[in-house]
């Protein structure tokens, strides 16, 4: 159990040296469950199907979770209304539902409530600041609205427009995460990691980090590169990490959206329960202290974060109560082959299989190029033709072979 006591904001804890455990990927996992459509990915499910988000939040907050994360991810009006995304609920809708939900289930434990901004079709589009900006206000607006905990720009291959969303949420008084979808080579136009991150702090963020599009080792790695560009500036900041549950070795500087298997095939590449312990680890040990995951990551993937910095933290997720460690209740299992598993030395030197013996152990990612401003990422309200798909099959082709 979490101990008692008044709730803290993220950065009185953070202040005081304790570990912040995040949820995991509510897009990705609620497309499983059948309630997000693969392609938009947009969060309509917080006003249609609200039993179902609920249960998720509830699931993280179990498995350990100190953040409740609002479901608001791609929920700006022109994402929303991207490429024939017909709606039924406004954008406003979608946002508050999102925070009462979060809020209810984060009243439930020790959870604080984040409300989340991500990157958008008009900054892609080459739509101006004052665009741009416009749209993160709109969501700001409702989180000031229903007066979530902190503020979250997070998903961010630009770190331009990553910039103009903490300036936004900025002016909301409330303390402010910004964490790009970049990996050690840095954003999408190149600029590196530790630049990035002294960009995000001059900006206004109070705790900068990394999110998505790449495993967990990659994003300790490079959230290691922010905090060493932010010290050599000499500013100061905490540090986030919310990774892919899924291994990527092979991708380039998008991440896993460019591997082959992206989104439908990536089962094989899941992180097992003992690769979390070693990540949350590792992000701890270089200074990280706002831990989570992000798209692939299910709730036994956070308790197993949460129950490797049990000791730090003081006391193990509720979800453990049904979770020996390190395997722990195996010791019950009928059959002795099994119990003797029962260990932590099994797991930890285990090698597992994928039972696949045709497939390669890594992809070819595809490698198009673009960034905004390039015809191809150019988005419109209009559903996508069939001539458009087309000839981006043609391309696709081309560089394949």
């Amino acid at each position: 159990m979490a101990p008692a006591g008044a709730k803290r904001n993220i950065l009185e804890r953070l202040d005081a040296g304790e570990i912040v455990i995040g949820d995991g990927g509510f897009v990705f996992a609620l497309e499983k469950r059948g309630y997000v459509k693969a392609g938009p990915w947009t969060p309509e499910a917080a006003a249609e199907h609200p039993e179902a988000v609920r249960q998720l939040h509830r699931e993280f907050l179990r498995a350990g979770s100190n953040v409740m994360q609002t479901f608001t991810f791609y929920a700006s009006d022109d994402k929303l209304e991207n490429r024939g995304n017909a709606q039924r609920f406004t954008g406003a809708q979608i946002n508050e539902a999102a925070c009462d939900l979060a809020r209810e289930v984060a009243n439930e434990g020790d959870a604080m409530v984040a409300g989340g901004v991500s990157q958008t079709p008009s900054y892609l589009s080459c739509k101006s600041e004052a665009e741009v900006k416009g749209i993160f206000t709109r969501q700001l607006n409702v989180f000031v609205k229903k007066n979530v905990d902190f503020m979250i720009a997070e998903y961010f291959e630009h770190v331009e427009e990553a910039e103009w969303a903490v300036q936004v949420l900025k002016t909301s008084g409330k303390p402010v995460c910004a964490s790009l979808c970049i990996g050690p080579d840095g954003d999408l136009n190149g600029v590196s990691p530790g630049d990035c991150a002294v960009r995000l702090v001059k900006a206004g963020a109070n705790i900068v980090g990394i999110n998505c599009h790449f495993d967990p080792m990659t994003c300790v790695k490079t959230v290691k590169m922010m905090k060493e560009g932010v010290e050599r500036a000499g500013l100061k900041a905490h540090y986030m990490v919310q990774p892919l549950a899924y291994h990527t070795p092979d991708c380039n500087c998008q991440g896993f959206i460019d591997l082959p298997e992206f989104p439908f095939g990536l089962e094989p590449r899941i992180l097992t329960r003992w690769d979390m312990h070693k990540y949350a680890r590792e992000a701890f040990n270089v200074g990280i202290r706002f831990i989570g995951g992000c798209c692939g990551f299910e709730p036994y993937h956070i308790r197993a974060v949460a129950e490797e910095l049990a000791t730090e933290r003081g006391y193990l997720p509720a979800a453990s109560v049904k979770h020996g460690n390190w395997g722990a209740g195996l010791e019950m299992h009928t059959k002795p082959w099994v119990r003797a598993r029962a260990r932590r030395d099994y797991w930890e030197k285990l090698k597992p299989a994928s039972g696949r013996p045709e497939c390669p152990s890594m992809s070819t990612p595809d490698s198009w190029g673009v960034t905004k401003g390039h015809a191809d990422l150019m988005q419109h309200k209009e559903a996508t033709s069939l001539d458009d798909l087309h000839t981006k099959m043609i391309k696709s082709y081309s560089l394949d072979f």
